[in-house]
């Protein structure tokens, strides 16, 4: 059996095709490991297992082009970490694709995005809402922001803030569509909601690019912070869906900060795209482990390729599965690199797309239509 991610783990049984059944996420040797999936053997028949260790903190990266099964495997890994003991999981899903989990029969809680305001800080602020800092409406705003902790409490110091009233205006009308998000609250979700062991989904499906950009980063900070404060003993993961629409707003300080300080305190992130050219190249140079679906952009394996260069040299395109659910797998903890069959998911998967043909027939209508 092979551990991805995990330093010294056995593979002598890489070759092994018999199959071995264990549970998805267990307490090994060296710790809890989550199934991934198999090796494919020679004959086209089930390997040997491959798991991802789960108990040191990571940094990851699952890219795939649409319908590759890049959700899906995101998905694997949160079943993983909800079997795992001592880790806080938490899936910031934009696409309602892990909404199922609220009715199976797994320790998961889907939870609505309502985050505290304090939770963004002033620089924060400015840039949820595409304000200059340097200028006055900016400047009125983060200070706002440094002086409250409520949208109320911002809203009202700007109204007796002795400011020109054009400028107020302005703050206050952005403020008024910051409210009209409806995703700030005083008891919006804190450090025990986040930590408490259960998976925790945060559904962000339906909300617009920036509000939703708003929760994320709310979310990442206090996961790092809680780590930094002693104030949760487990190691929180992060898994973020279609991560691409979060890496150059609000978001992108907290996320660049858990790619390359998450470690130290123990925060794993896990970004999972179809777009891996239009993340920054510090999220694909500092992924410990890079799970790779098929991709047709030149752009994106181009992209895989400038910032992994050691693993991803020569012909990568040529390498990549064509497949769905066929993996090309690179782990910088063993450098080495692994193609993986994902296993079945165990709970329902609810990223899939939409089919005319999932419809009634309007030759099985019963209520007299056409």
């Amino acid at each position: 059996m092979v551990v991805i991610g995990r330093e010294g783990a056995d593979e002598a049984s890489h070759l092994d095709t018999g199959e071995r059944r264990k549970p998805r996420g267990r307490e090994g040797a060296n710790g809890p490991a989550g199934r991934l999936g198999y090796y494919r053997a020679r004959d086209g028949s089930r390997g040997a297992a491959v798991d991802f260790d789960l108990d040191c903190p990571h940094a990851g990266l699952v890219v795939g082009k649409r319908g590759s099964g890049k959700t899906y495997t995101l998905g694997v890994l949160a079943e993983g970490l909800l079997a795992a003991d001592g880790i806080a999981p938490v899936v910031v899903d934009p696409m309602g694709a892990f909404a199922p989990l609220a009715d199976a029969d797994v320790p998961a809680t889907v939870v609505d995005p309502r985050v505290c305001a304090d939770a963004l800080g002033p620089r924060q602020w400015c840039t949820v809402l595409g304000l200059d800092p340097e200028r006055a409406a900016g400047a009125l705003v983060w200070r706002a922001a440094s002086e409250r902790a409520t949208l109320d409490g911002m809203g009202e110091w700007i109204a007796a803030a002795p400011a020109a009233d054009a400028t107020r205006r302005a703050a206050e009308n952005l403020l008024s569509l910051a409210a009209s998000w409806d995703v700030f609250d005083p008891d919006g979700l804190s450090v025990s909601d986040l930590c408490g062991g259960d998976l925790t989904v945060v559904d962000v499906a339906g909300l617009d690019t920036r509000p939703a950009g708003a929760v994320l980063s709310a979310v990442a900070t206090a996961l790092y912070d809680a780590r930094v404060g002693g104030e949760t003993a487990r190691l929180p993961w992060l898994l973020v869906d279609e991560a691409h629409a979060f890496t150059d707003g609000v978001a992108a300080r907290p996320l660049r900060r858990l790619l390359t300080r998450g470690r130290q305190p123990g925060v794993s992130v896990v970004l999972a795209t179809q777009r891996p050219s239009s993340l920054p190249s510090t999220a694909i140079s500092q992924a410990d482990v890079l799970i790779a679906h098929r991709l047709t952009s030149a752009a994106d394996v181009d992209a895989l390729r400038a910032a992994r260069p050691t693993y991803l040299d020569g012909d990568f395109a040529s390498r990549l599965p064509t497949d769905t659910g066929e993996a090309l797998v690179v782990d910088d903890a063993t450098e080495s690199v692994h193609r993986v069959t994902v296993r079945e998911r165990e709970t329902t998967h609810g990223g899939g797309s939409p089919r005319a043909s999932d419809r009634p027939s309007a030759t099985t209508r019963t209520d007299g239509g056409i």
